[in-house]
């Protein structure tokens, strides 16, 4: 069903970032989540969701027109993530950032843990090696969000914010709010919207 309604709602180049996929798993994911954000896109603006007037920012590091995607006109902020066959959207009347992560396993969350802030690399050190990748899954999902409502994206080093590990609330950031998603077992999320 997505991928027909997908032929009629998505754009050029959504199509063939779709078609770009190898794996027919993440295709259908990104496929569900650009189809959805379109659908929820024109209803809130009141277009067909083919006619939701979508662009593109400048990059923030170089600018060209690959930047963060925005609703011509700022007429509505919305952020896009998915994850091992998860996707999760966000729509605010203000910039807004979200991030969905499968949790990795104990390898990957401790070498990219490492690169993280100062702080929460020693956090997750410190917690037992069961509890680290959901730990850093939280983290690294709160900073993305976070970039992302920034409009940086990963562009942005990973090592300058600190957002924390623990689970609740993300420590403070001036000008945002920034809370964990309730998503299932194995993955993690979080919002970030500007103050």
């Amino acid at each position: 069903m997505v991928a027909r309604l997908a032929r009629s709602v998505l754009d050029r180049l959504e199509t063939e970032r779709a078609a770009a996929f190898r794996k027919a798993w993440d295709r259908d994911t990104y496929l569900a989540g650009h189809v959805g954000l379109r659908l929820l896109l024109g209803a809130y603006l009141g277009v067909s969701p083919a006619e939701v007037p979508l662009d593109r920012l400048p990059c923030p590091m170089c600018g060209e027109p690959h930047g963060r995607p925005v609703v011509r006109g700022d007429a509505v902020h919305f952020s896009l993530s998915h994850s091992g066959g998860l996707c999760l959207l966000a729509f605010a009347a203000t910039r807004v950032g979200v991030d969905i992560e499968t949790v990795p396993d104990l390898a990957v969350a401790d070498e990219v843990g490492a690169g993280l802030h100062p702080r929460e690399s020693s956090e997750l050190r410190d917690l037992r090696a069961a509890d680290r990748p959901a730990a850093f899954a939280r983290v690294w999902a709160r900073k993305e969000a976070y970039l992302k409502g920034l409009g940086i994206g990963l562009g942005r080093a990973m090592s300058l914010d600190y957002l924390g590990t623990a689970s609740g609330a993300a420590a403070t950031v001036p000008g945002w709010t920034i809370w964990d998603a309730a998503v299932d077992d194995g993955y993690a999320a979080a919002v970030a919207v500007r103050c």
